[in-house]
C-alpha cells in the first residue's frame, strides 16, 4: 500500500529505509547503490580519459585556451533530460539490448563531467610557478620530465578538485537514467512517483544526498593524502601570513 502523506514527519521514510524488505532482491537498494555507483564511475572515468589530457595540452601550450570557456558553458547549459531522451531515440534503434538505454545515459553523464575536469586541469596547469618550471629547466629537465615531475603535481590540486566536483555532479544526475528504464537509485524517485509512495521518493534522494556527501569526504580524504605537503604548508602559511604582512605595511613607523 502507497503512503500518500507522512503524517509522522520522517518517521515513515526511516521506516522505509530500516524495512528489511527493501535491502533484499533486484531491486534493493544495494542493488539500486550499486547500479548507480557503475553509472557513475565508469562515466566519471571516459570523462576522465578526455578531459585531462587535453586540459593538460592546453595548459602547457596554451593552444585552444578560447574554446575552454566556451565549452564548459555550452555543456553546463544541456538540458540532460531532453538530451537523453533525444539520444535514446537516435541510439536505441542502433542497439536492440539494454546498451541502447546504457550509452545514452553515460553520455549525458560524460558531457555533464567534462566541464570541471577539463576547467580544473587547465588551471592547475596554467597556475604552476614559472620559476619552478625555469629551475627545472635550467637542471636538464626535458619537456616531458618537467610535465611529469613538476607541472602534474604542482596542479594535483586543482584536478581532483575537478574530479570532485565532477563526482558530485554525476553521483546527484544519474537519477536520470530511471526515466529509460534502468537502474540506479532514480528508480526509488521514478517508482515512488508513480505509486504515489512519497516515503520512497525521499528516501531515494536521501540516499543519493548520503552517496554524494560521502564521496565528497572519500575525494577529500584522498586528495589531503596524495597531494604533496610541500604545497599544503605554502598554501596555508599564505593564509595564515598575508593578513599580518598587510597590517604590517599600514602601520607608520616613527623614527
Amino acid at each position: 500500500m502507497a503512503h500518500t502523506v507522512d503524517p509522522q514527519g520522517g518517521g515513515i521514510v526511516i521506516n522505509y529505509l530500516f524495512d528489511p524488505a527493501h535491502w533484499t532482491g533486484a531491486d534493493g537498494i544495494p542493488t539500486l547503490i550499486g547500479e548507480h555507483l557503475l553509472y557513475s564511475l565508469i562515466a566519471l572515468g571516459i570523462a576522465a580519459v578526455i578531459a585531462v589530457p587535453l586540459g593538460i595540452y592546453i595548459g602547457v601550450t596554451g593552444k585552444g585556451v578560447f574554446m575552454i570557456a566556451g565549452l564548459a558553458n555550452a555543456l553546463r547549459a544541456l538540458p540532460s533530460v531532453g538530451l537523453l531522451i533525444l539520444l535514446v531515440l537516435l541510439i536505441s534503434p542502433a542497439f536492440p539490448s539494454k546498451m541502447g538505454y546504457i550509452l545514452p545515459s553515460l553520455i549525458v553523464l560524460v558531457l555533464l563531467a567534462v566541464p570541471p575536469i577539463l576547467t580544473n586541469t587547465y588551471a592547475g596547469v596554467r597556475a604552476v610557478d614559472a620559476a619552478a618550471v625555469d629551475a627545472a629547466r635550467g637542471m636538464g629537465f626535458r619537456t616531458m620530465k618537467i610535465l611529469t615531475d613538476v607541472q602534474l603535481p604542482c596542479s594535483l590540486p586543482l584536478m581532483l578538485s575537478g574530479v570532485r566536483s565532477a563526482l558530485l555532479q554525476i553521483i546527484s544526475t544519474a537519477t536520470i537514467a530511471a526515466y529509460i528504464s534502468l537502474g540506479g537509485l532514480g528508480r526509488l524517485l521514478i517508482d515512488g512517483k508513480a505509486q504515489n509512495d512519497y516515503s520512497q521518493m525521499v528516501a531515494g534522494a536521501v540516499l543519493v544526498a548520503l552517496l554524494a556527501l560521502f564521496f565528497d569526504q572519500l575525494l577529500a580524504f584522498i586528495t589531503r593524502r596524495v597531494v604533496s605537503p610541500g604545497l599544503t604548508r605554502r598554501d596555508v602559511k599564505a593564509r595564515v601570513t598575508t593578513p599580518a604582512t598587510a597590517d604590517a605595511v599600514k602601520t607608520p613607523v616613527t623614527v
